[in-house]
């Protein structure tokens, strides 16, 4: 998917809502466990249930790889039920020696056709170049995360007084466009978004954390949003767990209608 047609699909549908699939077996309804793939049927309801409001499915990789053979044939599963006019990202945070890279790069883009993959920049450019060689494929690369372990690096000063997350979005526009790289900031690091903006106007942000986390939608659109909206705001628990009865389907398409109709105020400054 190209940076226009996403932002095609923002505009026809008035939102920027990437919802996270992070299927944990223990957290979903009861009644679906006695499903021949509960994983699978789970994500395929909310899938039905948000569709109309979501620009993006996020699969937590995790939550699938825990399963073995398994878990992996429901998230083959996931990403084929999913239309085609939707954002897919693989939630891997991947990295490694360029041609392990490579090979994950395949898995993801290749075998299983992922829109996109979140990427650890820490092995520097010849580990994530691998997963720009895919045309129409994006690398979102983790830059401010919302994690409290995250300030123990990010956070870190450099000698002209920068900060080490600043660095990794500025150098790395040197091995990408912003028609191939996006960037994770988490909604908790709201304050940030303005001095991010002025290093990386263009690019495409995902920002998880609104919602469970305590991120404000608000302040993440007024700091974050462009002139082509470059947002896409992650909600997983305060979504897919709303609700752990046989109307949980019901339940998290109000929360996701919710989301969406906020950000579509939002976005009339620009559409």
């Amino acid at each position: 998917m190209t940076k226009a047609e996403l932002f095609d699909q923002i505009k026809a549908k008035g939102s920027y809502l990437c919802v996270g699939l992070d299927t944990d077996i223990n957290r979903i309804p009861k009644h679906l466990l006695s499903e021949e793939d509960p994983l699978f049927e789970f994500n395929k309801q909310i899938i039905d249930a948000t569709a109309d409001f979501a620009v993006a499915y996020k699969p937590n990789i995790a939550f699938y790889e825990a399963h073995g053979v398994k878990g992996w044939e429901s998230l083959q599963k996931t990403i084929d039920y999913i239309p085609d006019n939707i954002f897919t990202i693989a939630d891997a945070k991947r990295g490694d020696i360029g041609n392990t890279s490579k090979m994950y790069a395949r898995a993801f883009f290749e075998s299983m056709n992922f829109d996109s993959i979140t990427v650890a920049p820490y092995m520097g450019e010849d580990s994530v170049k691998p997963f720009l060689e895919f045309e129409k494929k994006w690398v979102i690369l983790l830059a401010l995360t919302s994690n409290p372990g995250g300030k123990d690096f990010q956070n870190l000063s450099l000698s002209d007084g920068r900060e080490v997350y600043e660095e990794v979005l500025r150098k790395s526009q040197d091995w990408a466009s912003d028609e191939e790289l996006m960037f994770v900031v988490g909604a908790t690091k709201a304050e940030a978004l303005t001095k991010i903006r002025t290093i990386a106007p263009n690019h495409f942000l995902l920002v998880p954390g609104v919602g469970a986390q305590g991120g404000s939608l608000e302040e993440v659109s007024k700091y974050g949003m462009n002139d082509q909206c470059g947002l896409l705001v992650n909600s997983s628990r305060g979504i897919i767990y709303a609700d752990s009865s046989e109307n949980f389907a019901n339940v998290a398409r109000l929360k996701a209608n919710e989301l969406q109709k906020e950000m579509s105020k939002y976005l009339e400054k620009i559409i």
